[in-house]
């Protein structure tokens, strides 16, 4: 079999598919760089390399679906190789390009893999009973949906009201202005701190009553995402000194 027949590695694959995008970008021909690096995607799905070019021109190029898309595929591949930073720029900018994306199973994602000890488990009880009287706009099971989940419903739909939380180990509420989280209340714990205590729970139940009127502001963040990744940051970090 002659050099030319030999059939490319990996690495000889990528580069071609990376310089033959980078020429149709040089002769204005962005669709047919998208196209090719899409065509090397599907024959080695795991490369970074080649998501992430595709990522940069599709964005560049005003495809925003792709890069959104290739952002949210990217945050799988960061995160099975524990670099959860480059996981976390991915998952803020699928949300920055399409605020409707849903990111809760990235960022549920990326909580079971910093923090394996927070797995979900099965409510042992349904919600008292007094619980079920209040006029609450939507309830469920942490086992099923995550807080992220409901985190996402809420800000999606801007509203304001009190996200209820309460497990066999504690009990909080997070307040959102206009689907933006303002405060969290965990025992004594109010702000940050408190909200973190909540990221905690991954078992019981939860639901949400909308408000007349607005909470004051104790915690401030760029972004619900942003709060959520910081936090997540942070209980990792926690988790780590502690082992040490």
């Amino acid at each position: 079999m002659s050099d030319r027949e030999k059939p490319k590695s990996l690495e000889e694959s990528v580069e071609a598919a990376l310089i033959d995008a980078d020429l149709f970008v040089k002769y204005k021909v962005p669709q047919r760089a998208i196209e090719r690096l899409q065509e090397a995607v599907a024959h080695h799905p795991r490369s970074i390399t080649l998501r992430e070019k595709l990522r940069e021109v599709a964005f560049s190029y005003g495809h925003k679906d792709e890069a959104a898309r290739q952002c949210l595929t990217l945050v799988t591949l960061y995160i099975a190789r524990e670099n959860f930073e480059s996981a976390h720029e991915r998952l803020l900018e699928a949300k920055h390009i399409d605020p409707r994306i849903n990111i809760a199973p990235g960022l549920e994602a990326i909580r079971r893999a910093r923090r394996p000890d927070l797995q979900p488990q099965a409510s042992a009880s349904a919600p008292p009973a007094a619980v079920e009287r209040r006029p609450i706009t939507f309830a469920g099971d942490l086992s099923t949906v995550s807080i992220f989940d409901a985190v996402q419903v809420i800000e999606n739909s801007r509203l304001t009201g009190a996200l209820s939380i309460e497990s066999v180990e504690r009990q909080g509420r997070v307040l959102f202005n206009d689907g933006r989280i303002v405060d969290a209340e965990c025992g004594p714990a109010q702000g940050t701190l408190a909200f973190r205590l909540i990221v905690e729970i991954t078992s019981g139940a939860f639901d949400f009553e909308k408000a007349a009127n607005e909470f004051p502001v104790r915690i401030q963040a760029l972004s619900n995402t942003n709060l959520i990744l910081d936090t997540l940051r942070q209980l990792d970090e926690e988790k780590h000194g502690s082992d040490e």
